[in-house]
């Protein structure tokens, strides 16, 4: 009888551990290129708000440009670690009618992913900003300005008002002379987008009058007014096809009249 207690504890204390140990599944290592938050044993890789893996490892890459998290999943999840998947760190971010990984205050950075469908890996590059849309598919530009101004990833991108993308990233060209900005138009609204189509940045606001009319104040929207956006036009009668993915096009300061008149009938595929 004085050996029942410490027997039992021990038989429990094994079936614990062979829980855990059941539940262990591969490594897999991802390159970011700030891990600023990441802490090893307390951050959460989640997935659709479930955590399948945490953070096991934190170094830097070989160069020291980059950080290397080693993730362990949850043996049950292996099959996610494939080609195609991505991955990025939510930190809490505040703007203008707009809050974003409020839940991350207290308990710090988590890494989210978004599953793909390729082959499995084990090493990955994660993303510098969450990805726009439910499944970050459409059609790829890039836009090409001297100045970036406002723009940041996830600006909007708006066609007659509407928002049909978002900003993914930006960076310098290569020459350093200007800005290559990175943004994606949703599936649905990709036809939209013609090789000579015009895209400019929309300010918000402006001021406009005259000697006899006096002078009018234009808002667009509050949220544009602080964080700013991008509008593009297609011209009526255009003869080139829907533009392909990453085509470039120049990102201007302002509209000509004559792009804010345009309004081509183009056919686009309904919500379901």
């Amino acid at each position: 009888m004085v050996w029942a207690v410490p027997v039992a504890a021990a038989l429990v204390a094994g079936y614990l551990v062979y829980e855990r140990v059941q539940e262990i599944g591969p490594s897999i290592t991802i390159k970011f290129k700030d891990g600023s938050g990441l802490r090893t044993g307390l951050t959460p890789l989640k997935y659709r708000g479930v955590s399948i893996g945490e953070v096991v490892a934190i170094g830097l890459s070989g160069d020291h440009q980059y950080v290397l998290a080693t993730v362990r999943l949850r043996r049950s999840l292996a099959s996610m670690a494939v080609g195609g998947t991505t991955f990025w760190i939510v930190r809490p971010e505040v703007g203008l009618g707009n809050i974003t990984g409020l839940s991350t205050v207290i308990t710090g950075p988590e890494i989210q992913m978004q599953p793909g469908a390729g082959p499995p890996r084990s090493e990955f590059v994660g993303l510098e900003s969450a990805p726009s849309g439910p499944d970050h598919k459409g059609l790829g530009i890039t836009l090409h300005c001297a100045r970036l101004g406002s723009i940041k990833a996830q600006t909007p991108i708006f066609y007659r008002g509407l928002e049909v993308g978002a900003v993914q990233t930006a960076r310098l060209s290569r020459d350093a002379t200007g800005v290559d900005v990175q943004g994606v138009i949703q599936q649905r609204y990709a036809p939209l987008v013609r090789s000579d189509s015009k895209f400019w940045k929309m300010s918000g606001a402006g001021i406009s009058g005259g000697l006899f009319r006096g002078l009018e104040f234009r808002l667009d929207s509050l949220s544009t007014l602080v964080t700013g956006g991008i509008e593009f036009a297609t011209p009526e009668n255009s003869d080139s096809g829907p533009a392909r993915t990453r085509t470039g096009f120049l990102l201007y300061d302002e509209p000509q009249k004559e792009w804010l008149k345009w309004a081509p009938r183009i056919p686009i595929r309904t919500e379901q």
